[in-house]
């Protein structure tokens, strides 16, 4: 057990009988008291919750590892992976929904307490454009709007055409380039 004056970003706590991962700390004072500002993100649902604690307010911190992993398929209500050594490990679909969408070669596997409960895609991918306006040459360096193939909305640069392959940032959704090749 850790007071919340000790915690910092990256942290994996227990908090309502999940296992969060804090991912914003902050210390409040006034004139007598110390208060600790956390958002913490549940890392099976995503689902992030603001909490404002007193600095000495106790949380279970658990035991984290993080392992490389390749996606296999999907099982029932499972998705499938392996790792390094060839093992099959398996998480619920919910865990690893949005990693999925960015098709990559190898995730990042958070296990807590020795079990996979979430899945995180690598920092960038590279997608196919599926739907945007046309071109714009010469327009300066403004942006519009574009569908990837996976769904995902984002904006990128005025020369970027339907079927050009781009480079995105897939935790903060930004365009960073377009891929030739």
């Amino acid at each position: 057990m850790l007071p919340a004056l000790e915690l910092r970003p990256g942290v994996v706590v227990r908090h309502q009988g999940r296992a969060c991962v804090v991912i914003w700390w902050n210390i409040l004072r006034n004139d007598r008291r110390q208060f600790i500002q956390m958002k913490l993100r549940d890392v099976e649902t995503g689902r992030v919750t603001e909490l404002k604690e007193n600095s000495d307010s106790k949380f279970e911190v658990l035991e984290k590892d993080e392992k490389e992993l390749s996606y296999s398929y999907r099982d029932g209500v499972d998705e499938v992976f392996f790792d390094a050594d060839g093992d099959e490990v398996r998480c619920p679909i919910e865990a690893a929904e949005e990693a999925l969408k960015w098709p990559a070669e190898i995730y990042t596997g958070l296990y807590v307490d020795g079990k996979l409960v979430s899945i995180t895609p690598p920092r960038w991918s590279v997608l196919t454009v599926a739907e945007t306006t046309p071109p714009v040459r010469g327009a300066g360096t403004g942006h519009k709007e574009a569908v990837l193939e996976n769904g995902v909305k984002i904006k990128v640069n005025q020369l970027v055409d339907v079927g050009d392959r781009v480079r995105v940032d897939t935790e903060t959704l930004e365009f960073r380039e377009r891929v030739t090749g």
